[in-house]
């Protein structure tokens, strides 16, 4: 089963994962057909599940007891960016191949 671009391009997006080589495609598509093997489980007759813990009215957390803080400075020293007092973050961690660089490569594999 083949990926089409549109896909590959919608994925990246989401993801953050570079589809531009053929491992990449290729692992994709083992994926997809792993995932595929859920349509041949039967489900017939068993309910949706909202949470795995639908036997519980309420879920028990801890108390959130504040032990430190105002380490905001020393945090903010591991940053390799930032502005005023927040770190910077890149909106991807790789630049995404326009749509008909992935075509060209899509028809080569």
């Amino acid at each position: 089963q083949k990926v089409s671009v549109e896909v590959l391009d919608h994925l990246e997006q989401l993801a953050l994962v570079d589809f531009r080589d053929s491992e990449g495609v290729e692992r994709l598509q083992k994926a997809i057909q792993f995932a595929d093997q859920l349509h041949e489980v039967n489900t017939e007759g068993v309910e949706p599940m909202d949470s795995v813990l639908e036997d519980r009215w309420c879920l028990y957390l801890r108390e959130d007891d504040v032990t430190e803080g105002n380490c905001t400075k020393e945090l903010l020293e591991n940053a390799r960016e930032k502005v005023e007092e927040y770190f910077v973050a890149p909106p991807g961690n790789i630049p995404l191949p326009k749509l008909e660089e992935r075509e060209t490569f899509l028809q080569g594999s």
